[in-house]
């Protein structure tokens, strides 16, 4: 018989239950299930309860990889509501098919649903094309033989004008003047791959502002064009032609020349007609300006179209604001997502100046913004000294910094601006890992950092987090659609 003091009901537990034949010990103790609710609703259930480790005010954009709770995150509600972070934008950096544009997709959703108007200004894919149509967005369609873009054209500004007066009417103005002078400068350095001259910049003004005094309606560039080669005195004077012929042809030739390649040249007739499809800021989910159709061999194109998309964007959002700030619209704000940036940055020397000048003013201009590149060495492979710097900056003021699988070389320059442990910088290496290769499907298998990130706020400690799609964003998160219906198999090497 067994003595009681050795019954099983007398023997204590162990950790994984009761030992010996038949005790029920377990080699595995499963996780017991949680649930998310308020103080309110759970306060009966102490002492099961515990509090969150991660952020809770934002987008829910998946579960913390050590404990699996819930984490909320975005750069706007991270800045307006919770005040963790001083700047409403965030870098976003990783190898490409690991997830970035899934979790941009998943912000976009979760800002809209908090009354944020999302712009895509660029899609090189496209990634975001079938989100923006789920949502009843706008989509504009850019590239050779698909749609034109006037850089002439003040857009959103000059019908915000007409709906103002005083000095809000004249400052919309004059934002709008230098907004299309930045523009123009910046296409010429795209097609030369050096700066425009401080006396071009003057040429081209003083030229603008004949076209504006001149031309009823928009104009286009054959306009400006046609100005600079009649030569009236505004522009002439500029010059320091004193009258001569030769000195003033001498002076504008180059920055003609350079006018007709936009037309003509690399560029296409892009921006040599009226705008196709104009922004509209009335449109409730958003816009996506779809510039997939112009081909990865188009670099000069692709840079020149998204650098311009840019600042369309961001003159639609100061219009915007100058209504609300009269009283006439409702005040808003936007989530503007930058895709591609290293694409303009390499286009030429000096255009760091024109990115810097759109993204640095983003929380007086009630917005946040998301820019998505591959690596620190995108920003870093600039030939110019100076513009490495200030491409450095644009990592620096992030408010936020997220990154996916990344090689061991970024390590020491993401370092310099966000401090991570060796836990830290291990993890994101091993995320960067090619997949294995399955041989039973007879393809590679999922890549270890698909849908994981690590956000870094400063020097606090990064959360790991991993995205999970819902049921309903399964089909607008689809970016390999060219594949689907594709016979052909990869076979082992």
């Amino acid at each position: 018989m067994t003595s009681p003091d050795n019954s099983p009901a007398a023997r204590r537990p162990g950790p994984r239950g009761f030992g010996g034949r038949g005790g029920g010990h377990t080699s595995y103790v499963e996780a017991p299930p949680e649930w998310r609710g308020t103080t309110v609703q759970v306060c009966g259930l102490w002492p099961f309860g515990a509090g969150s480790g991660t952020p809770m005010i934002g987008v829910p954009i998946g579960r913390e990889l050590g404990g699996g709770a819930t984490l909320c995150c975005d750069p706007i509600s991270w800045f307006q509501r919770a005040g963790l972070i001083h700047n409403p934008s965030m870098l976003l950096l990783g190898k490409p098919g690991l997830g970035k544009s899934t979790l941009i997709r998943r912000m976009v959703v979760g800002l809209a649903g908090y009354g944020v108007w999302p712009m895509v200004l660029g899609d090189l894919k496209p990634d975001y094309v079938d989100l923006i149509s789920a949502m009843g967005g706008q989509i504009i369609k850019l590239g050779r033989g698909l749609g034109s873009l006037n850089v002439l054209d003040p857009g959103e500004s000059a019908a915000a004008a007409t709906r103002l007066s005083g000095e809000a009417r004249r400052k919309l103005q004059a934002d709008a003047h230098g907004r299309r002078l930045n523009m123009v400068a910046a296409l010429i350095t795209v097609l030369r791959g050096v700066p425009v001259a401080d006396t071009e910049r003057t040429i081209l003004n003083a030229a603008l502002r004949v076209l504006d005094e001149r031309h009823h309606g928009v104009p286009i560039l054959p306009d400006l064009i046609r100005v600079i080669d009649e030569g009236p005195d505004q522009v002439r004077n500029v010059t320091l032609a004193r009258g001569s012929e030769e000195r003033y042809r001498t002076a504008v030739d180059p920055l003609h020349a350079s006018l007709l390649g936009l037309l003509d040249g690399p560029m296409g007739e892009t921006f040599a007609r009226h705008t196709t499809t104009p922004i509209r800021l009335d449109s409730p989910g958003g816009v996506c300006i779809d510039i997939s159709g112009i081909d990865d061999a188009d670099a000069e194109l692709q840079a020149a179209v998204l650098l311009a998309c840019w600042s369309d964007g961001f003159g639609a959002v100061e219009a915007a604001h100058a209504l609300a700030d009269e009283g006439l619209e409702r005040q808003r704000n936007f989530f503007v997502v930058l895709d591609e940036l290293w694409r303009v940055l390499r286009a030429g020397r000096g255009l760091v100046d024109r990115v810097d000048a759109l993204t640095r003013l983003n929380r007086q201009r009630g917005l946040g913004q998301a820019m998505i590149t591959h690596t620190m060495a995108d920003l870093l492979a600039l030939p110019d000294e100076a513009d490495r710097m200030k491409a450095k900056g644009f990592a620096e003021r992030a408010g936020m910094v997220i990154c996916g699988g990344l090689p061991q070389s970024e390590m020491a320059p993401l370092n310099e601006v966000v401090r991570m442990s060796s836990a830290e910088q291990n993890m994101i290496v091993d995320w960067s890992s090619p997949p294995s290769w399955d041989p039973t499907l007879n393809r590679d298998g999922e890549p270890p950092g698909r849908g994981k990130f690590l956000v870094k706020v400063g020097g606090r400690p990064g959360i790991p987090f991993h995205v999970d799609l819902t049921p309903a964003e399964t089909s607008v998160n689809d970016t390999n659609k060219r594949w689907a219906h594709s016979t052909t198999r990869r076979s082992p090497a």
